[in-house]
C-alpha cells in the first residue's frame, strides 16, 4: 500500500471517528498492518548506512546544560550514517564531545569494527564528519550510501522515523526505530528541522527518515540560544527533536573532507535591545575589525534587509544569517539617520577579536550626585596608584586623546558616565585625568596607561582586596543629579526687544498645594512571596534598608531540594551580618523541580528580579547571580542568557560549559568554588580558562577539606568583598 493511499485510508478512519461510525475491527487490523509493513520497509532500506560507534578514551565525566546534568562518555556506542562508498561518515559532534583517544564504526554485516578518524567539524551546525579504514590503514570501499530528500519536498506533517544504532553490539538486527512527524521546518535560526519524534544520545548522529526510506536529515541536540555541541542536551525525549535536513550535510561535505573545520558566519554587531522578536534591529555596538566594522556599520544604524530579505525584528537577522558560514558573503541594506545604505559582497567572519575591558584601578564612591567621580579605593600597584591618584580625590575631567581634559556632564551618575567612556577604550590607551586632591584646594591633571582588566587574562590573576572602606555610599541616591556647564552655543546676538505677555487676572491665583499620600514603608526581614504564576520565591532585606542606598541584589539559585522556606531562612541566616554591612539584598526563587533547575525556569527568576528592582533601590552594577551545583549551573545559563541584568555569577561546586565573549557594554565577571574533595573540582578549575579565553575576569577558590558543601565562613566574606568591587572601574 502506498503513503498516500495510507494517508487517505487513516483520514477516512479519522473521519469515521469523529462521526461516531464505528470501526470495523478487520479494517483497523488491516491499518496497523499497513503502518507496520510501511515502517519495516522504510527502515530495512536505510538499516545498512547506520553505523554504531564506540569511542575510548577521552575525558570520564561531561557537564551540560544549565541542569548540571553529569553523564559518562566513552562508555555506549553512538550513532552515524554513511555519506560516502569510501567510508567517510557523519555524526553528531555531541558524540565527541570528550575528546576520545579512539573512534571505532561497526558497519552492518562488518564482523569486525573499521577504525575511525574525524577528519572536521561543522561548529555551526554540529556535525563531525569521520573516515573508516581498515586493518591495513587503507579506506573501506564498496559502502552503501542511502538517498535523501530534497529539502524543497520536505513539509510540516510528513511521517518521520528517528533511527539509532546502539543496543545491538553484533548489529545483526535492525536499528532502534521511533516514529513522529516533522513539526517544524527552519528552526535553530534557519538550520534544522523540528520533530516530535524520541530524539536522545540513543540516536545523536542517526538518520531522521521518510516512510521511503529516504534521508530527510541528521539528528543532533540543538537550540536557538546555544552555540555549542551540548545545547539542547536537556531537552532530549521531550517531544522536542532537531536534525539537519541531509541536503544541507550534502553540500557541506566537500568542504568537511579538505580537513577544515567550519566556523559560522558572523557579523560582528551585538542590537540595542534584547527583544528580540518584537524590537527593530538597531546596531548597539561593533565589534573591531569585523565584517560589520568593514562594512562602516555604527551603532544606531538599523538593518532593513540581508540577502534582498525584509528585515523588520532581530529574530529575523538571525534566521538569515544563522544557516552562513565563514567566508560567506551577503548583502544588507541598513538605515542611518534618514539615509539608506547598501553593502554588496561582504564577506563573514568565523571569529571575532574579543573585547578586554581597561582598568584604571579605583573603586568609585556609589550614589553621589556631583559630578565625576569620588574616589573610594585605590588598588595597590594599579596605574591608578602608580599615578597618584588616592582615597578621596574626585576625578572631575577626562580626556582620551590631545585634547585638553572634558568634564563630567552629570546626565548620569559620575561613575556611570566614566563607566561608558572606558567602556569604549582598550587596554593600552593613555588618558589624562583631571583630578580635585582631597579637601578641594588642588587639582593636578596625571596621565595614566590603562592596563587589563585582572582576571581576564591568564598573565595575571584576579585579586579581591582583603580589606575595603566601609564607607562606600553618599546616601544620596534617590537625590538629583548636580548638572555640568551647558555647551558652547556661540556668541550672543542681539534682537529686537520682546514684550512679555499680559497676565490675566486668573494667573495669579495659586491652587492650594495637594496633600501628599505617604507610601507605606518597604517590608524587611525575610519576605515570602508567591507571583501570579503560584511560583514562590523569598527575599531578604536588611531591617536597616535605606533607599537612598544603592544595595547590591544577590539571586540565590537553591540545589535540588534545598527548595523549603526554611532552607532560605538558613541561608539568610548565614548573610544576614554581609547583607546589613554591605547593602545586600537577597532574593530566592523556589523550584520544584526534582532534577532542579531547567532553562525555561529563567522567566520566573528574572520576573522575580524585576519584582525586587522595583521595590528596592537597586544597584545595577551589582546584581549577582549565585548558586550550587545545579543552581550553579541556572547561575551561569542566566549570567549569560541575561547580560542586560546580570553583573557578576558566583557558583560553588558548577561546571562552566558554555562561556560566551566578553561584551563592551555589559561587564560580566565570576568568582568559582569547589571543595578539594568535590568529584568536579579540577573540572571547575579549568573553567577559569575558558572564561578567560573569552576575555571574562575570573577567581577561583579551591575549599580544604570540602566536598559539595557550601561556602565556609572566610570564603563567604571573600565573596561579599568581591561583590562590593564589582563596580570597579
Amino acid at each position: 500500500m502506498s503513503f498516500r493511499r495510507l494517508l487517505a485510508l487513516s483520514t477516512v478512519l479519522a473521519v469515521l471517528a469523529l462521526s461516531g461510525a464505528a470501526q470495523p475491527p478487520a479494517a483497523q487490523e488491516d491499518l496497523n498492518d499497513s503502518h507496520e509493513k510501511v515502517m519495516k520497509e522504510a527502515v530495512q532500506k536505510v538499516a545498512p548506512s547506520v553505523v554504531q560507534i564506540l569511542t575510548q578514551g577521552g575525558a570520564d565525566m561531561v557537564v551540560t546544560g544549565p541542569k548540571g546534568v553529569v553523564f559518562r562518555k566513552g562508555l555506549g556506542p553512538t550513532t552515524g550514517v554513511i555519506v560516502s562508498p569510501d567510508g567517510y561518515v557523519i555524526s553528531s559532534a555531541f558524540n565527541f564531545i570528550n575528546n576520545p583517544t579512539t573512534i571505532l564504526v561497526g558497519v552492518a554485516g562488518h564482523k569486525e569494527p573499521f577504525i575511525a578518524k574525524r577528519i572536521a567539524t561543522d561548529k555551526s551546525r554540529f556535525l563531525t564528519l569521520l573516515h573508516m579504514t581498515d586493518s591495513d590503514g587503507k579506506p573501506v570501499k564498496g559502502l552503501p550510501v542511502p538517498a535523501f530528500v530534497p529539502q524543497k519536498e520536505l513539509q510540516v506533517g510528513q511521517w518521520s522515523l528517528a533511527l539509532g544504532r546502539t543496543l545491538d553490539l553484533k548489529r545483526t538486527g535492525p536499528p532502534s526505530v521511533s516514529s513522529g512527524v516533522i513539526s517544524a521546518l527552519g528552526r535553530v535560526w534557519g538550520k534544522a528541522i523540528q520533530t516530535d519524534a524520541k530524539v536522545s544520545p540513543v540516536n545523536y548522529g542517526g538518520p531522521l527518515i521518510d516512510v521511503q526510506g529516504r534521508v530527510q536529515g541528521i539528528l543532533i541536540p540543538a537550540s536557538p540560544r546555544g552555540e555549542e555541541e551540548t545545547a539542547g542536551f536537556e531537552w532530549y525525549d521531550s517531544g522536542i527533536g532537531f536534525a539537519v535536513p541531509m541536503e544541507h550535510v550534502v553540500k557541506l561535505l566537500p568542504r568537511l573532507k579538505e580537513g577544515k573545520d567550519l566556523k559560522k558566519g558572523l557579523l560582528g554587531i551585538r542590537v540595542k535591545s534584547q527583544d528580540m522578536y518584537g524590537a527593530v534591529p538597531e546596531i548597539g555596538e561593533v565589534t573591531a575589525n569585523s565584517a560589520a566594522a568593514r562594512a562602516g556599520l555604527k551603532p544606531g544604524d538599523v538593518i532593513l534587509e540581508i540577502d534582498g530579505h525584509p528585515v523588520v525584528r532581530q529574530a529575523q537577522v538571525l534566521h538569515q544569517l544563522g544557516p552562513k558560514y565563514e567566508g560567506d558573503k551577503i548583502s544588507l541594506k541598513y538605515k542611518r539617520a534618514d539615509k539608506v545604505v547598501a553593502v554588496n559582497d561582504l564577506a563573514l567572519a568565523g571569529e571575532l577579536a574579543i573585547y578586554t575591558h581597561p582598568f584604571l584601578g579605583i573603586l568609585p564612591l556609589r550614589d553621589d550626585t556631583k559630578l565625576g567621580v569620588d574616589v573610594r579605593y585605590v588598588y595597590p600597584r594599579s596605574t591608578a596608584d602608580v599615578a597618584g591618584i588616592k582615597a578621596g580625590d574626585r576625578i572631575v575631567k577626562v580626556s582620551t586623546n590631545e585634547k585638553p581634559p572634558v568634564p563630567f556632564q552629570g546626565a548620569k551618575r559620575g561613575r556611570d558616565e566614566l563607566f561608558d567612556i572606558l567602556n569604549k577604550l582598550a587596554p593600552g590607551t593613555d588618558i589624562k585625568l583631571e583630578v580635585l586632591r582631597e579637601g578641594g584646594k588642588k587639582t593636578d591633571t596625571v596621565s595614566v596607561k590603562l592596563a587589563d582588566m585582572p582576571g581576564s587574562t591568564r598573565a595575571k590573576d584576579d585579586t579581591v582586596p582583603e580589606k575595603l572602606p566601609k564607607v562606600a555610599s553618599a546616601k544620596k541616591a534617590l537625590e538629583a543629579l548636580e548638572k555640568g556647564p551647558p555647551p558652547d552655543k556661540g556668541p550672543k546676538v542681539k534682537g529686537p526687544k520682546v514684550e512679555p505677555p499680559k497676565k490675566d487676572k486668573k494667573d495669579d491665583k495659586v491652587d492650594p498645594p495637594k496633600k501628599e499620600e505617604k507610601a507605606d514603608p518597604p517590608k524587611t526581614g525575610f519576605i515570602k512571596r508567591t507571583n501570579a504564576a503560584g511560583h514562590k520565591y523569598w527575599i531578604w532585606v536588611p531591617t536597616e534598608y535605606d533607599p537612598n542606598i544603592s544595595y547590591s541584589l544577590v539571586v540565590w539559585l537553591h540545589p535540588p531540594g534545598k527548595n523549603k522556606d526554611e532552607d532560605g531562612e538558613k541561608l539568610a541566616d548565614a548573610w544576614e551580618d554581609y547583607c546589613a554591612d554591605n547593602h545586600i539584598i537577597l532574593v530566592g526563587p523556589q523550584t520544584d523541580a526534582e532534577s532542579g533547575w531547567i532553562p525555561s525556569d529563567s522567566d520566573f527568576v528574572l520576573e522575580t528580579m524585576r519584582d525586587v528592582m522595583g521595590r528596592y533601590t537597586i544597584d545595577r552594577q551589582r546584581v549577582v547571580a549565585h548558586g550550587m551545583g545545579v543552581g550553579g549551573q541556572m547561575a551561569v545559563y542566566l549570567g549569560f542568557s541575561s547580560r542586560d541584568l546580570i553583573r557578576g555569577v558566583a557558583t560553588t561546586g558548577a561546571v562552566v560549559t558554555q562561556a560566551k565573549d566578553n561584551v563592551a557594554t555589559q561587564r560580566l565577571a565570576f568568582y568559582l568554588a569547589a571543595g578539594d574533595r568535590d568529584p568536579l573540582a579540577k573540572a571547575v578549575a579549568d573553567c577559569r580558562f575558558k572564561l578567560i579565553d573569552h576575555q571574562l575576569p575570573v577567581v577561583y577558590r579551591e575549599l580544604a577539606n570540602r566536598g559539595r558543601e557550601y561556602l565556609d565562613e572566610r570564603t563567604l566574606g571573600e565573596l561579599v568583598r568581591w561583590i562590593d568591587a564589582l563596580d570597579r572601574q
